[in-house]
């Protein structure tokens, strides 16, 4: 279940497209997971360690499933394309 904690970050789309943005790739990003991982090591704070390696391994398994950090033109824009399903024309 704490694998999953940085998409709590896609909360931030409730105040538009550039916050939520901002927030979750600042939860995704795999040079912030390796940051926080570090200062964890450095600092003798093992919960530090946690956080940023569950950081990292989460953001590692969005990109194998093709998920990227986010565009601010909306959530299913990202820097490795467009995800989500086509819309449908009738």
């Amino acid at each position: 279940m704490l694998f999953l904690a940085p998409d709590i970050s896609m909360a931030a789309y409730l105040f538009g497209n550039k916050i939520g943005a901002l927030g979750y790739n600042l939860a995704h990003h795999q040079l912030v997971a390796v940051f926080i991982g570090c200062m964890g090591l450095w600092l003798q704070i093992p919960y530090l360690q946690l956080a940023g390696l569950v950081m990292l391994g989460h953001s590692s398994m969005d990109r194998v499933f093709g998920y990227g950090l986010k565009s601010m033109k909306g959530f299913h824009y990202t820097h490795l394309g467009e995800i989500g399903r086509k819309p449908t024309v009738s």
